[in-house]
C-alpha cells in the first residue's frame, strides 16, 4: 500500500479518472466494483465527482461534455511545471489538445497526445496532489502507454519526461518500464500484429482487486462486459474489462513495488 499526501514526482502517473454521459450510473457502477466514497461535483466544478477510499481520493468522474467522446479512462502524468511540459511535448513530437489551463485552486492541467496517438493529461499539483491511495484494492497498481509507435513513443517519452527504460517484454512483445531513478513507475508497450485493427493506441490504467476472477464477475453483475477474459501473467491474474458506459480497464490482483 502506498498513502501518500505530497505531489508525486514528476514523470509519475499521479491521477485518473473517467469520462461517462451518466453520471449516477457511473457512480453506482464503480461504487459497486470498488466500494468507492464517491463524492458529487459542484456546477463550479463541472459536476466532476472526487472518488474515495479511507477519505483519500483515489480516482474522478467526469462528465463527457461531447456528445462524439467515447466514455474512456485517462491517466495524469505528474509535472513540476504544466507550461514547460507543454511545450516539451510540442518539441517532440506530441500534440495538445488543449493549452495549460488553471483549475482554480486545485492545479494546472493540459492534455496531449502522443507520436503514437494515445491521449494522456498533464497535472501541476497545488490544491490537489493526486491519488492519495494505490497499490490498495480498488486503486491504481499500473499505468501503461500501448501503441503501434513502440520506439517513437519511447524518444517522445524520454524527451519529456527523462524516462529510462527496463525491458521486460516476453519472447515475440516489446514491453519496457519506465524508470525514474531507477524505479520503474509505468510501462509503455506495443500493439501486436495480431491485436484487432481497431484497437486504439491507449494510456492504460489497472486497478488491484483482492480476486480478479471475483472481480471480473461483478463487473458483469453491474452491468460491464469482459473485452479480453482473465489470464495469468508473471505479475498477477489479470482481466481487461468495459465499465456499464464502455470505458475500458485493467483488473489485476497483485502487488507492486511502492511508488513514492
Amino acid at each position: 500500500m502506498v498513502a501518500r499526501d505530497a505531489p508525486w514526482p514528476a514523470g509519475t502517473p499521479c491521477w485518473m479518472d473517467v469520462t461517462a454521459a451518466d453520471m449516477a450510473q457511473a457512480t453506482a457502477f464503480y461504487r459497486g466494483l470498488f466500494g468507492w466514497d464517491v463524492r458529487d461535483g459542484t456546477l463550479e466544478t463541472g459536476n466532476y465527482a472526487m472518488c474515495e477510499i479511507g477519505g483519500r481520493p483515489v480516482a474522478g468522474i467526469a462528465q463527457v461534455t461531447a456528445e462524439e467522446m467515447p466514455a474512456c479512462w485517462t491517466t495524469y502524468l505528474a509535472t513540476d511545471d504544466a507550461d514547460a511540459t507543454a511545450a516539451k511535448i510540442e518539441a517532440a513530437g506530441g500534440s495538445l489538445l488543449m493549452d495549460p489551463v488553471d483549475l482554480m485552486d486545485v492545479g494546472r492541467m493540459t492534455i496531449a497526445v502522443d507520436p503514437g496517438g494515445a491521449r494522456f493529461a498533464i497535472w501541476q499539483a497545488r490544491a490537489h496532489t493526486g491519488m492519495r491511495l494505490a497499490n490498495e484494492p480498488g486503486t491504481l497498481i499500473w499505468s501503461d502507454n500501448m501503441s503501434r509507435a513502440f520506439e517513437a513513443n519511447k524518444a517522445f517519452y524520454r524527451a519529456v519526461f527523462g524516462y529510462q527504460f527496463g525491458a521486460i517484454g516476453g519472447e515475440g512483445s516489446r514491453y519496457s518500464t519506465l524508470d525514474i531513478d531507477g524505479k520503474a513507475v509505468g510501462g509503455i508497450g506495443e500493439i501486436g500484429a495480431d491485436e484487432p485493427a481497431e484497437r486504439p493506441a491507449s494510456w492504460g490504467v489497472y486497478f488491484a482487486v483482492a480476486d480478479t476472477d471475483a472481480a471480473v464477475a461483478r463487473v458483469a453483475e453491474l452491468g460491464g462486459s469482459v473485452a479480453e477474459a482473465a489470464w495469468d501473467s508473471p505479475y498477477g491474474r489479470m482481466a481487461l474489462v468495459r465499465d456499464d458506459q464502455g470505458a475500458l480497464f485493467t483488473l489485476m490482483s497483485a502487488t507492486t513495488p511502492d511508488q513514492s
